[in-house]
């Protein structure tokens, strides 16, 4: 009798621009199944298609709603590229929390930053507009409302040209290439 591999707990993703966070493709958008040939694996926290870095998929239930219950508030560090630099007004907004339309996100930690070592290339690259400079800015919160980093930073008047999850809570891409994942070796407490 040949025994089945296990499946992998906790996987570590890091999603390139233009992959869903599901496994199936749509329109004009990659899916999980180009890169993820795992059966059983579910998202854990979801990663719009146009942006970048993290994403954690898991076969365990209790996992999957720890990591994406707003509840448990794990954080998530973002880089992101911004159109223009942040002033000291813009960081003050992020960090006491923005008013959105869907009501005032919780404080968040914000950072200018230079750009993210060893960063690969976007394909297709970000729009430049020659006379406005880019920047980029860590910011880590602890929420998940929909495409939330992107309206926070137009909020304080500096758009989102990249976004790029580096972290969700103990878990991140660090030495993980595009497109690439890994099991994750150290599992939250489940209780």
């Amino acid at each position: 009798m040949q025994l089945k591999p296990p499946i992998p707990h906790l996987i570590c993703f890091n999603k390139p621009y233009g992959v869903l966070s599901q496994f199936t493709a749509e329109g004009r958008w990659r899916g999980l199944k180009d890169f993820i040939n795992i059966p059983d694996v579910y998202v854990a926290g979801r990663l719009d298609a146009d942006s970048e870095g993290l994403l954690l998929l898991t076969s365990d239930g209790k996992l999957q709603a720890r990591i994406a219950d707003p509840r448990f508030k794990m954080e998530k560090t973002y880089w992101v590229q911004l159109e223009g630099v942040p002033d000291d007004a813009a960081l003050a907004a992020l960090r006491a929390g923005v008013q959105l339309n869907d009501g005032l996100t919780l404080p968040a930690r914000a950072e200018c930053m230079g750009e993210p070592p060893a960063l690969w290339p976007r394909d297709p690259p970000i729009r430049v507009r020659q006379a406005q400079p880019t920047s980029w800015l860590e910011l880590v919160i602890r929420e998940g409302r929909n495409r939330q980093v992107r309206r926070m930073t137009a909020a304080v008047g500096f758009p989102t040209l990249r976004l790029i999850r580096a972290a969700v809570g103990p878990y991140s891409i660090d030495g993980l290439a595009q497109g690439t994942w890994r099991e994750a070796e150290d599992q939250p407490d489940n209780s």
